[in-house]
């Protein structure tokens, strides 16, 4: 599930960059985007509490590690794309 909201929220930011950038009504991509951003995270975060809950502690120790610094820099990635149209119209869109 996280595949998906990941993949919505970088397909959303896109649109919401490319309408601001032809002086279009964004602030739905925006809101979209981050809030998938949100859902993404929630959803990797209750994939490792089922593995914590099976005692999978290998699936924890393989992917956690790997996925943590990923998920840092698409959460950072997210805001700054979105953060980048807020600004470019003033907060007015």
């Amino acid at each position: 599930m996280f595949l998906f909201f990941g993949l919505a929220a970088l397909l959303t930011a896109m649109l919401n960059l490319i309408f601001a950038w032809a002086n279009r009504e964004s602030k739905w991509f925006r809101f979209l985007s981050l809030s998938l951003t949100a859902l993404t995270v929630c959803s990797l975060y209750s994939m490792n509490a089922a593995w914590v809950n099976k005692e999978d502690w290998s699936a924890l120790m393989d992917v956690v590690p790997a996925v943590s610094k990923i998920i840092w820099f698409l959460v950072l990635a997210s805001i700054i794309l979105n953060g980048i149209t807020l600004f470019k119209n003033g907060g007015k869109k």
